[in-house]
């Protein structure tokens, strides 16, 4: 190993504070003369050890940073798309519903005037649809101290209350977790949408998830294109045992429209990779046939600004 290698750096800090470290993007210099980018854990081996134990994996997460980024650029694309569905399409079903409405005053079949409701709940439904594409826009956010907790137990006793209440929920959580900073509504409105799908996904008996929440120490991400490096050591994980995502929905679930459901908008997803991508966070998931596990990591709240921002 090179006398200046990052990899040494990482082993002296955990030598040093006897804590584990991770960061990811690390470019690493190899016997046969070849750079690669890993993510590196380091973490001592023990309490009373002067060991370390190291382990080295192939560069994934930034490969998801750079696609969020990709994911929040389609998202935002979608807010001009709204911005002129709002006026040419908008408008227009205001008049249509409008007529329908005064013509299922003068008839009187009983299937003329399902006809003439069917087209106002048909408008009403295209309305709603631009006014949620119209969320994606880019205004900036208020943000203070959020108690993640709070934040996931009501989400648990909206699902309980409704669409969930055939699921088991399980919660793990760091009671010790300091505070997201962040928006409180919004990050309810992502944490209940990944709930929602994950509730239609489990079986009808039987059907389990898990909550849970944890500081993970020495998390660094190096942002694309500069070398500036954020902590994100707050961790909220949601696992579910369903069949897990399709793969062909599994790689573009964070893009606008993406969706396998009849009925539904494919804004959902999209939405929580925008709002947390302006949180400073990442979501990420893993799935297979056993179930799926969505992962938020999330800057913590000190003094008033998000911690850890630093360079490598």
């Amino acid at each position: 190993v090179p006398p200046h290698s990052p990899l040494l750096s990482l082993i002296s800090q955990v030598q040093h504070g006897r804590t584990s470290v991770a960061e990811y993007d690390v470019s690493l210099s190899f016997s046969e003369g070849k750079t690669r980018n890993l993510a590196i854990t380091a973490a001592p081996l023990g309490e009373a050890s002067d060991l370390t134990v190291v382990s080295l994996h192939e560069q994934t997460i930034a490969r998801r940073i750079n696609s969020q980024i990709a994911h929040r650029n389609a998202a935002r694309s979608v807010t001009g798309l709204a911005a002129i569905l709002a006026h040419e399409v908008k408008n227009p079903l205001s008049g249509i519903r409008g007529a329908a409405q005064l013509l299922e005053t003068s008839v009187s079949e009983e299937d003329d005037i399902g006809l003439t409701r069917l087209i106002c709940q048909e408008t009403d439904r295209i309305c709603d649809l631009v006014d949620r594409m119209g969320l994606f826009s880019d205004d900036g956010i208020d943000r203070s101290a959020v108690n993640i907790h709070k934040a996931l137990e009501r989400v648990r006793r909206v699902a309980e209350a409704g669409f969930g209440s055939h699921v088991t929920f399980l919660e793990e959580y760091d009671p010790s977790l300091p505070p997201v900073h962040g928006n409180a509504d919004q990050l309810i409105q992502v944490l209940l949408n990944i709930v929602k799908n994950a509730c239609e996904a489990v079986p009808a008996t039987n059907g389990r998830i898990v909550l849970r929440t944890a500081y993970q120490h020495g998390v660094r991400l190096a942002l694309p294109g500069g070398a500036t490096r954020v902590q994100l050591p707050l961790l909220v994980t949601i696992t579910d045992n369903g069949p897990g995502i399709l793969p062909d929905l599994a790689a573009n679930l964070f893009d606008p429209f993406v969706t396998s459901k009849p009925d539904g908008s494919g804004l959902g997803m999209a939405l929580a990779a925008k709002v947390v991508g302006d949180h400073g966070g990442i979501i990420e998931f893993d799935s297979s046939s056993e179930g799926t596990e969505f992962r938020l990591r999330l800057p913590m709240f000190q003094d008033g600004k998000p911690s850890g921002v630093g360079r490598s």
